[in-house]
C-alpha cells in the first residue's frame, strides 16, 4: 500500500516533469533570431533609447530654464 506522502511526491514529480516538458516544447516553437537580426534589433533599441533620452533632456532643460525665469 502506498502512503499519502509517497503518492504526493510522485504527483509532484510527475507535475514537475510535465511542466518542464511543456516548457521545452514551447521553447522549440520560439523563433530564435540570427546574429544579423540580433545586431539590428539591438541597434534599434540603443538608438531609440538615445533619442528618448535626448528628448527628455531637451524638455527638462526647457522647463528648468522657464522655471529659472519665473523664479
Amino acid at each position: 500500500m502506498v502512503s499519502k506522502n509517497a503518492a504526493k511526491q510522485d504527483s509532484f514529480l510527475q507535475r514537475t516533469t510535465k511542466f518542464f516538458r511543456g516548457v521545452w516544447n514551447e521553447l522549440k516553437k520560439v523563433h530564435w533570431p540570427r546574429r544579423s537580426e540580433l545586431v539590428t534589433y539591438t541597434s534599434v533599441v540603443i538608438v531609440s533609447v538615445f533619442i528618448v533620452a535626448l528628448v527628455i533632456w531637451v524638455v527638462d532643460s526647457i522647463f528648468s530654464t522657464l522655471l529659472d525665469l519665473i523664479l
